[in-house]
């Protein structure tokens, strides 16, 4: 019986420092390939130099379409597309962004599992929202192994949790224990394997930019009342946990990340709603001051009136968006810290 030969590891905002503890442990003779996706601005380059850096003991390179998938090496997903698992090698995907994010934990996670089955380990480490969180659910329900860095040990802990109410892992550790268990694991026979829903498949296609319409998405989802913010078209409710949605273009979003997009359309909204309503203000208070000089006093009294509605207005709509902003996440730019982390080659404070 085969080995677990495929470790699949996603991470963010404050992976960089459990990155470098888990590649700097595993040995030359580690008998599995290492994927890995850790969510970056489309043109940083401070990545690769941080996992080549950790990584002593195995070579890494960036992904690259048709790769073959080889043990001992390390894959790092380029920026800007899916990397994906089809059968023994590497595919980039141009598919839809899913959880706002391409390359997406997610569709790396399903495509080694539909491939390598029980014999893939999946890891989430430290980031914002649930990327990975569906996708570990279904490297758990082929047989796989789930690993999840402990949300204590995260400096970003909300992508560890989610993972963890999301399916039921076998172990939740800090990161030096992860490294022992993730060689531990990839030592041993894989086990029997599930077979998985051809949902999986299907979206697994998407992500590797094949066509998606409603025929294909009624077989993972169910129309809801919502609407995607990418497209406006309508947004279906998938079949799995945790709750996510596709539109029948193939934008995907979880929950969690369809209400940060909500969030930043009603925030645009307000914006232009107050620039549109001081602008009006200042042009009736200008309208109040030419009827005053024309000594036209009820017309100047009722611009007044409506100036001074305008202006409760504008106080409303600035203190909803001050308010908007203060409820943010302070990790929420979670790319940008960790792009700024791996430029800046050092270890994310804590």
């Amino acid at each position: 019986m085969a080995n677990r030969d495929i470790i699949v590891i996603g991470g963010s905002a404050g992976s960089s420092d459990p990155l470098r503890t888990i590649l700097a442990a595993l040995p030359r003779n580690l008998e599995a390939a290492v994927l890995i996706i850790v969510h970056i601005p489309a043109n940083s380059a401070g990545i690769f130099r941080l996992v080549a850096s950790a990584s002593t003991n195995l070579p890494v390179k960036n992904a690259e379409d048709g790769d073959a998938i080889l043990p001992g090496q390390v894959y790092l997903a380029p920026p800007n597309h899916h990397l994906l698992v089809i059968k023994d090698r590497l595919a980039l995907g141009n598919g839809p962004r899913e959880n706002l994010a391409r390359p997406s934990i997610d569709s790396l996670f399903r495509s080694a599992a539909l491939s390598y089955g029980p014999r893939t380990v999946g890891v989430i480490l430290s980031g914002n929202m649930n990327d990975g969180a569906s996708g570990l659910a279904t490297i758990k329900q082929a047989g796989g192994i789930a690993l999840v860095q402990a949300p204590q040990d995260a400096m970003t802990p909300e992508m560890p949790m989610s993972a963890l109410d999301a399916t039921p892992v076998d172990l939740s550790a800090a990161s030096a224990e992860l490294a022992e268990a993730i060689i531990r694991f990839a030592s041993e026979p894989a086990g029997q394997g599930q077979p998985l829903p051809a949902s999986v498949r299907i979206e697994v296609e998407i992500a590797a930019g094949g066509w998606s319409d409603t025929s294909k998405i009624k077989e993972l989802a169910d129309p809801s009342p919502l609407t995607c913010p990418d497209c406006g078209g309508v947004l279906s409710e998938v079949h799995s946990k945790p709750l996510r949605f596709r539109c029948q273009i193939g934008h995907a979003y979880s929950a969690k990340a369809l209400i940060a997009e909500q969030r930043k359309s009603v925030e645009t909204a307000m914006r232009v709603a107050l620039r549109i309503v001081e602008e009006r203000a200042a042009l009736v208070s200008r309208m109040a001051k030419d009827a005053t000089k024309a000594n036209r006093l009820g017309m100047a009294e009722m611009h007044e009136e409506r100036a001074r509605e305008y202006r409760k207005h504008v106080d409303v709509l600035r203190t909803a968006i001050l308010q908007g902003m203060e409820d943010k996440d302070p990790h929420e730019s979670g790319s940008e810290v960790i792009d700024l982390e791996m430029r800046a080659g050092t270890k994310p404070k804590s």
